[in-house]
């Protein structure tokens, strides 16, 4: 890919992908943006899918290489860096409850989703892909699989445009139900878990708790991001479990019997050492939050960079033929999984908290 010969078609593919990016990121500065919590990632893949149906054919085909290197090496380092945003001593800070509530929604969400995805006779990948992303955390996750899952690009791109569009409908849906007092039988805290466990995007959580709880003074939107972040660490074991379970899969579907080879998740590794490293300097440091550690604000920066870089690569590999190829199939599972994490998701978190608070 960076072979001597090759070496500035692919440095051309890259600077095309970092200019949308570049791009994303002004766009998502803009106010209609903000207020609808548009993150540079969602617009990045609506710009590589605009790219992907508009000018992909008048531009050359050599520059492909740099648009791959961004849906596979640096989408694994934006992963990794991904963990400098948690640590774990939030973990402790929530307590047992939203550890139990999470764990619970991830692996219930991939089981309804594997299990619809049969019904529907649709595709095993994207089912996996679109059950993955709703049960963590949404773009970030459906991108984590990915490398695992091993499938084509616009079944990527399908997964994260069915997870961001019903994410983005509870964001504004879930504040709707607070003030209408559909949450009264909760707790302020069972609310705030129930937000973090079942909404897609740590940014569609971070938007419906600021909702409900503008200036945190009910602890809502706190709670509810730190309940999210506990979400977001499950996505580490999930790749592991996920590779193991699909090489076994793959080696029982051979005539003839070998010896498959499991793809290790090496960048699922470093993502939870990246964790660990930011608790240890939020020790060290003495940091309050997250944000508080040195240099975390400039990693985080990088890190939506590298992760919009992925995204819009994304973007610039599908296009609309493919979702057509795709069908209907996909929308309705991640409907089935939107409608599960709102109320099979508000009965297991009110049942919990009840039982252990």
């Amino acid at each position: 890919m960076f072979s001597k010969g090759n070496r500035a078609n692919t440095m051309h593919g890259l600077l095309l992908i970092a200019l949308f990016s570049f791009a994303s990121f002004y766009i998502a500065d803009l106010k209609f943006a903000k207020d609808l919590s548009l993150s540079p990632l969602i617009i990045g893949i609506v710009l590589g899918m605009f790219y992907a149906n508009s000018l992909r054919n008048r531009l050359p085909e050599t520059w492909v290489p740099g648009i791959r290197f961004s849906t596979k090496q640096i989408l694994r380092a934006g992963i990794v860096l991904y963990g400098f945003r948690l640590t774990l001593s939030e973990v402790y800070n929530v307590g047992l409850p939203a550890i139990i509530v999470d764990s619970i929604i991830v692996c219930s969400t991939i089981g309804i989703g594997l299990l619809v995805g049969k019904i529907l006779k649709m595709d095993g990948d994207t089912a996996l892909m679109t059950s993955t992303g709703s049960a963590i955390c949404g773009a970030a996750a459906v991108l984590g699989a990915e490398p695992v899952v091993k499938c084509e690009s616009y079944k990527t791109a399908i997964a994260v445009s069915t997870v961001v569009i019903f994410g983005t409908i509870a964001m504004f849906l879930y504040p709707i139900m607070y003030k209408s007092g559909l949450l009264d039988g909760m707790t302020n805290t069972a609310v705030a878990i129930y937000t973090g466990s079942t909404l897609h995007e740590v940014a569609h959580v971070a938007g419906a708790g600021n909702a409900m709880d503008p200036d945190n003074s009910l602890s809502i939107a706190g709670t509810a991001t730190i309940a999210k972040m506990i979400r977001v660490m499950m996505l580490a074991p999930v790749l592991i479990i996920l590779s193991i379970v699909l090489s076994k899969t793959k080696s029982k579907g051979k005539k003839h019997a070998e010896k498959s080879k499991i793809t290790i998740p090496y960048f699922a590794f470093f993502f939870i050492v990246a964790i660990a490293i930011n608790t240890l300097l939020q020790q060290l440091f003495d940091a309050q939050s997250v944000r508080d550690i040195p240099l975390n604000g400039v990693i985080e920066y990088i890190d939506t960079f590298m992760l919009t870089m992925a995204m819009t690569a994304l973007g610039a590999e599908t296009s609309f033929d493919k979702f057509r190829q795709a069908g209907s199939k996909p929308f309705i599972l991640a409907f089935i999984l939107f409608a599960w994490l709102i109320f099979g998701g508000y009965y297991i978190t009110n049942f919990i908290c009840q039982t252990l608070y």
